[in-house]
């Protein structure tokens, strides 16, 4: 009797290799692109999140935020805002959802969001955390920091390409902004108000940064840090040759004490904003750059003598 070999013949013993050969493959090539389409963003607060695909349902809880998504082509995934979120007009149908202190926190977790972004400083959202949803935080008090978190969202949302254009395109508008500032302004000692005060924009926040891109002197020193709280007699002191801010609050800056001397006053060098224009002042987003184009279009229209030399230190 003869006995049959109880080894495979080489060719299906080849054939069978191959195969598994080629399943391996096939495995590493998914898990491959899996992971080229991971996302992985670190946020502000050090915290790592990873997202298998770009959310579709977003909770943003700040204006600028709000903007970032907007521009970088995302906003029909926005679901809910933030009290204050009021561009594009585009969004005034979305739910308001309270602000930095006051999040509505059953009510941003009832439209179950797959990511919600907000303030660093927004402590309330610890509670939406609390609950399992996805929050990302950021800070955005310079340049650096707004150019920072426009990549990151963009990265969230899958489109990191163009996060960089839109960041790309406000360089552009503040060079061109800059390149339109009379020649009577360059070196103007200036103060930016927030509100009615006694808040400002000091030399190390956005504002400041904006204002020294066209060529403008803050009266603020950055060791005050972004958005100091200032003593009214500290702008008197400084002397400033042009000031900033809600057009309602400089309509009255001679009637307050010591005010009527300071040379802006006296100058006329008063550059007031109706709202939205002012809030678009003080947001740290995409307009940025149109931001800046509106400071100098109300410099361009100051009288062209001021009261005293621009770039002089008159303390």
């Amino acid at each position: 009797m003869t006995t049959m070999p109880m080894t495979m013949p080489a060719a299906p013993r080849a054939l069978g290799l191959a195969r598994l050969a080629l399943a391996m493959l096939l495995l590493l090539m998914t898990s491959l692109a899996y992971a080229q389409r991971e996302i992985v963003v670190r946020d502000d607060l050090g915290v790592e999140h990873r997202l298998s695909a770009p959310p579709r349902r977003i909770v943003s809880m700040l204006p600028s935020l709000t903007e970032m998504v907007w521009v970088i082509g995302a906003g029909s995934q926005l679901v809910g805002v933030d009290r204050y979120s009021d561009w594009p007009p585009e969004i005034e149908r979305l739910p308001r959802l309270g602000g930095l202190d006051d999040a509505q926190i059953e009510a941003i977790a009832a439209l179950q969001p797959d990511l919600v972004l907000g303030s660093l400083s927004a402590r309330s959202l610890e509670r939406l955390q609390a609950l399992g949803l996805r929050v990302v935080r950021f800070r955005s008090e310079t340049h650096a920091d707004v150019q920072r978190t426009l990549r990151l969202v963009a990265r969230l949302l899958g489109k990191e390409e163009v996060g960089v254009r839109a960041w790309e395109r406000v360089e552009r508008e503040l060079d061109a902004a800059a390149a339109r500032v009379p020649a009577a302004l360059h070196g103007a000692r200036v103060y930016f108000e927030i509100g009615g005060g006694p808040y400002a924009a000091g030399t190390s926040s956005f504002v400041g940064q904006t204002l020294a891109r066209l060529g403008l002197v803050n009266i603020v020193p950055a060791e005050l840090g972004p958005f100091p709280k200032l003593n009214p007699e500290f702008v008197v002191r400084a002397q400033p040759q042009a000031v900033m801010g809600v057009q309602r609050e400089l309509a009255s800056l001679a009637q307050r004490p010591g005010w009527g001397a300071i040379p802006a006053v006296q100058s006329g060098w008063l550059c007031g904003f109706e709202s939205p224009r002012y809030e678009m002042l003080i947001r740290p987003g995409p307009r940025l750059g149109e931001a800046a184009e509106a400071l100098v279009d109300c410099l361009q229209r100051l009288p062209h003598t001021p009261r005293s030399s621009a770039g002089k230190d008159s303390r």
